[in-house]
Formats: C-alpha cells, structure tokens, sequence
C-alpha cells in the first residue's frame, strides 16, 4: 500500500490532543476510505468507523448515534465517518456535538467527503474554525511509478485511477469499469443525486462534451451550440461548476493582473484525469493525431501544476498569442509554455508575453523537462 502525503498528515493531526475535526476532501476511487481504514486498523485506543454511503440518505440522528457511541468509549476515541455529506444536516449536527465536547471529550474525529460542493457549503456555514481541511488529489505520476512501476506512456492511457491497474490489458473492460464504477456514481449519485439539476440529460450531454477539450479554451456559447437540448451559458457554467467541484474539472481563467478580468474570461478546461477523457475516445487517436497527444499531455502537466501548495493556476491569450500555463506563488509569477514534441508550436505566444510582463519569469518546457516535474512534484 502506497502511503500518500495526505495520510501521513491525517495520523499526525489525529495524534494531537484534543484535535480540530479532520475533514477529508476528494475524488472518488482515489484511497480516502483506504486510508482511513488503514488508520483505523492502526489506532491503538477506541476507535469507530461508519459509512453514510447508502441508497437512502441517513437522517443528523446517525451521526449523533455515532458520536454518543464514541463518548461512551472514553477519551482518545477515534470517530470515522465516510461520505458524511450524505447525512441530512450534517454540518449542524456535528457543530452542536463538537461544541458539546470542547475541551471535556478528548475524541478524535475524521470525516471523510467526495463532493466538495456540499462540503464546502457546510463547513463555510456551520464549522467554521472548528476543522482542519486535508485534500486527497488525484494519483499523480510518481505515485503510479512507485505503486505500480508504470511508465508514462501507460500513465497517459489509462490515466489515474489506481482501481483501474488489473484493467490496463485490455480497454474494453478499463473503459466500462471508468464509465460505469466512476463517472456514473460522480454524475449519477454525487451531483444530480443530491442537487437539483432542471435537466439531467443536457447535464449529462455537456460533461461528455466538454471531456473532449482537455487543455483547451471553450467559449461558452459554442459549446451551447454543440448541444442537442436547450439551454444557456448560464446554465451551462453552473453545470461546469458543479463538475469541478466534484474534482472532475477545473476551470481555468485568463491571467490579466487584474481578478476581476480574469473571472469573466472565457475558461480554458484541465481534465483533472485523463482516464475520464479516455472513456470517450479510443486510446488509438494518441497515437494518430499529434494535436490530440499535445492537448491531452498538456493537461496532465496541467493537473500536475495545479496540485502545488499555495499556487494560483492561470493561461493567457491574446488574439492568436497563447501561453498554456501562468503560476502565481506567494514569491513569484512563471509563464510556462508546454511542448509535448507532438505538435507544432510557436514562441510568440510567450514572446508577447513576456513584453506584456517584463517582470514575469517566462519558461518553455520540452518533454524531458515536463517528465522531470511529474516525477519529482516539483517546479
């Protein structure tokens, strides 16, 4: 079992005496439970772990059976409760049993979440300075590379999902277990299951649209126009929004110097994993369309750079003058242009823009230099 950064942070935090609640944020099938588990196999004192994921969504009494459970264990009693967004009134009910316990029951607790629309909500409205957020990405290359040995050509393939390994020989059976065993609970269970959408179907039709554009800026209006049903672009970017708040997407926006710019900027979409771009496509079209390799490549790198602590991810466009990747740190802005070595690109883009923002660092990454960032995690 691979120990990823995430967990070694859980069991340190969980060490503490008289914690702040953990929360546990991420995609689904990327080792939250296991981790958990693992953790839970580990403790020494009393422990509890319980999963709110049924087809009926508990009522707040479940957490609070859970929690009274826990007290009646004694101090240092580890409380786990997987997919607790399903809970109805979650976040109150934990705030009324947290702020019961301050400072009186020594319980450690960790809470686990696949939908970070409504976690988010909860903790912004209801547990605000009681929890301490730890994010659980997406596998990144390295972490392939040590579980599994892989090499980035079959990373590329089969992307990032490390219950899809046992699949990667044969691409039928991978591309059911990504349609049917991720993104159908994603869209099916963790966003139109739990959030009003007016129209699943064109909910539906634009995140199998929008998967086909990994790296690329989408105007919103077109994509409209590419749609079977109706709709509007307002309608579409909350669809967009709900996605990247399930960590299937992420919308970039339009580095300018200025927020405000950058918010009405049409976005630029990283696929956060390519596995989910390749359950509509064969993985053929790699090898025989250049463009394609560049784009999907360019998106890896992508979500790669957007995993870095403390960084603001941008892109940058004018006229037909393009940079890929803007990063903005607490010390420094870089331009970043990405070639893959599979498709033609020019300089100018990143030319204009260094004249644009002389103080800017600008940089063009080859392919050996992008692989040495997705091995080492770094810049």
């Amino acid at each position: 079992m691979l120990i990823r950064e995430f967990h070694i942070a859980l069991q340190k935090r969980l060490s503490e005496r008289y914690p702040l609640i953990q929360i546990l944020l991420g995609p689904r099938q990327v080792g939250k439970t296991m981790a958990a588990g693992h953790i839970y196999d580990a403790w020494q004192g009393p422990k509890i772990m319980a999963s709110a994921d049924s087809p009926t969504p508990p009522q707040a009494q479940w957490i609070e059976h859970h929690w009274q459970q826990a007290r009646l264990k004694g101090h240092g009693t580890l409380l786990i409760l997987d997919e607790v967004q399903k809970v109805t009134g979650w976040s109150e009910q934990v705030k009324i049993l947290f702020d019961g316990d301050r400072g009186q029951k020594d319980l450690r607790i960790l809470l686990l979440g696949s939908s970070s629309l409504y976690m988010q909500k909860g903790l912004k409205e209801s547990l605000a300075g009681r929890f301490e957020l730890i994010r659980a990405p997406h596998w990144s290359f390295s972490e392939f590379q040590e579980a599994f040995g892989w090499d980035f050509n079959a990373y590329l393939r089969f992307g990032a999902y490390p219950g899809t390994v046992p699949f990667s020989q044969d691409e039928t059976r991978w591309r059911s277990y990504i349609l049917d065993s991720i993104i159908e609970p994603v869209l099916g269970k963790d966003i139109l299951g739990q959030h009003p959408v007016h129209n699943p179907a064109l909910f539906r039709q634009t995140f199998e649209l929008v998967v086909q554009y990994p790296a690329q800026m989408i105007s919103l209006q077109k994509l409209l126009g590419q749609l079977q049903d109706r709709g509007n672009a307002t309608t579409i970017k909350h669809y967009l929004q709900l996605m990247e708040q399930s960590f299937l997407l992420l919308m970039l926006q339009k580095y300018s110097g200025s927020t405000l710019q950058s918010r009405i900027s049409s976005p630029k979409i990283l696929i956060l994993n390519q596995a989910l771009t390749h359950a509509y496509h064969s993985q053929s079209r790699l090898d025989q369309e250049p463009e394609w390799y560049g784009r999907v490549f360019e998106s890896i790198v992508g979500s790669h750079l957007h995993r870095l602590p403390n960084t603001e991810l941008f892109y940058w466009k004018e006229g037909k003058a393009e940079v890929d990747y803007v990063i903005r740190t607490p010390t420094e802005t870089v331009a970043l242009e990405i070639k893959s070595g599979r498709r033609q690109q020019s300089h100018k883009g990143l030319q204009q823009f260094a004249m644009r923002y002389p103080k800017v660092r600008c940089e063009t990454w080859d392919f050996t230099r992008c692989l040495h960032f997705l091995s080492a995690g770094k810049l």
